[in-house]
């Protein structure tokens, strides 16, 4: 049985307030964050700065309420302050700007820069992904923008996430009867208005302040299913309660070093009747987001690789702050031997989120598994991996020649995907869907939950319209015989330039053009 709380006064907490004995008040129980704070993603001195106080104001926006006790070892709770013994200034309070149209220095006719003042359009006028994530640029701050928009090292393969879908051709049927056009399929037995979900994507908050429950909402008015994710914004609990009645549910999982606490949330996401568990396999440790990085550099409060006379204090480059911290809560031991344990602990579908080739789909379905996500994290992990799209061929391949039946293993693609076409062409080479993550959080940050679910119908007017024109009237009739892959894994082939992406891609910037 665990031992009871302390109970102390916040005059008490405040006296452990140096970087050695650092303190934190969190929801009325104070923290020993002092080993914590050498390897927190954002740097020390965030931390720090609040040492022996109450930083629950600065904390909520982003965090869930549970994050401390779901990531980090139980000792590190000293205490429960006393109820009423928190004065005015013990609260660490957040620094309030003033809310002013984001701005943008651009170059005008003459030889002066000059300032252009951001209008945002209404949510009518977006008429593609792209539009949202260019409104996203303009309205959120440059930290969660950066956070967002980051990929691994030279960003790579996040850019050829979606250039590897305008690799494959359409090849159209004509003649045939596409009067009534069927959208809707059913994906690890939850049905859902197209082939598609909301794939886990942390801080949602960093968006919007409605954050994971917002796309909880919009999930439902959409009819597709949201995968919860492991490092959310708000609480499990909190997520589950957005829920309409009859919504189901996908849920992502990191495994924890700890895996009685894995299991434990395990249990508890069976037991709101979550149907499909996706095991994160591709984040061992963090890749190298240089934009992320960067961002934190010049966030206020923030030490992140601030090196210039601090080394000999004990502070050290947080660059690779995220990854170091991230062993804390992300068991790098993970391996095929785990797998039966995965199955024993839950009765729920379980999946592998983030394979990137045939062999290794082919060990999941050997091993029992529902099914796996052909996926490399966004482009945020291992830079010139290939795109899902391009890893399927693969993988369907290799599954037939395994014996794996239509149906019998679900196969699922994340990344890229800005289009309905985009859709279509992963279907028609064996996925069973697709999944969706940065057009959410830039329609999220844009609009609120309503641009999340306008986002949704225009890839279904999408996906509609190139379904009518390629002669599939539903989604089973949607075949590899309606597209072509010749030049999908040649990436020396020269395309037509694609404005949308290239104009709202942020390209990375060496230290001088900062």
């Amino acid at each position: 049985m665990a031992e009871a709380l302390l109970t102390m006064s916040m005059d008490e907490v405040a006296k452990h307030n140096t970087k050695e004995d650092c303190w934190v008040v969190l929801y009325g129980k104070a923290y020993d964050l002092s080993k914590f704070a050498r390897v927190h993603p954002g740097g020390a001195k965030l931390i720090t700065d609040v040492a022996g106080m109450d930083a629950t104001a600065l904390f909520d926006p982003i965090h869930p309420k549970d994050i401390m006790e779901k990531l980090l070892k139980p000792d590190i709770m000293k205490c429960v302050v006393e109820p009423g013994s928190i004065k005015p200034q013990q609260v660490a309070k957040p620094v309030v700007k003033a809310k002013a149209a984001p701005k943008r220095k651009v170059a005008s006719q003459g030889a002066e820069e000059e300032e252009w003042v951001f209008k945002k359009p209404p949510l009518a006028a977006m008429l593609n992904s792209f539009d949202f994530e260019s409104v996203a640029r303009e309205v959120m701050e440059p930290q969660a923008w950066g956070y967002y928009s980051s990929g691994g090292d030279d960003e790579i393969t996040l850019r050829d996430n979606h250039l590897a879908f305008q690799r494959i051709t359409m090849r159209p049927r004509i003649l045939v009867n596409v009067k009534e056009i069927d959208l809707t399929t059913t994906m690890l037995g939850i049905p859902c208005s197209l082939p598609l979900y909301f794939t886990a994507t942390a801080l949602a908050k960093l968006a919007h302040q409605d954050g994971e429950v917002a796309i909880v909402k919009a999930a439902f008015k959409a009819g597709v299913p949201y995968m919860l994710p492991t490092l959310s914004s708000y609480t499990l609990d909190e997520m589950l309660g957005a829920c309409e009645p009859g919504q189901e549910l996908y849920a992502q999982l990191y495994v924890n070093p700890e895996r009685s606490r894995s299991e434990q949330y395990v249990r508890k996401l069976e037991a709101a009747g979550v149907k499909a568990l996706f095991v994160t396999v591709d984040a061992p440790q963090l890749g190298r987001r240089e934009k992320d990085m960067r961002s934190k550099f010049t966030q206020q409060g923030s030490d992140v690789q601030d090196k210039d006379g601090d080394e000999a204090e004990g502070e050290v480059d947080r660059s690779q702050g995220a990854a170091r911290a991230i062993s804390s809560y992300i068991d790098p031991s993970l391996n095929w031997d785990d797998v039966p344990w995965l199955k024993s602990i839950t009765k729920m579908k379980v999946l592998l989120k983030g394979v990137q080739c045939g062999e290794d789909a082919v060990l999941a379905y050997k091993a029992g598994l529902a099914g796996a996500v052909l996926s490399n994290h966004g482009g945020r992990q291992l830079d010139t991996c290939r795109p899902g799209i391009e890893v399927l061929p693969e993988v369907m391949e290799a599954l037939r020649e395994a014996g794996c039946k239509p149906g019998e293993f679900s196969v699922f693609v994340d990344g890229g995907i800005r289009r309905g076409a985009d859709i279509f062409k992963a279907v028609a080479l064996g996925a069973t869907g697709v999944g969706v993550g940065r057009p959410v959080l830039y329609a999220l940050a844009s609009y609120g939950s309503k641009g999340i679910v306008r986002m949704v119908q225009m890839l279904q007017d999408e996906l509609q319209m190139v379904m009518r024109l390629s002669g599939a009237p539903n989604v089973k009739m949607i075949t590899d015989k309606l597209v072509l892959t010749t030049n999908l894994a040649d990436h020396i082939v020269p395309l037509p330039t694609d404005n949308l992406t290239r104009l709202t891609y942020q390209s990375l910037q060496p230290a001088a053009r900062l």
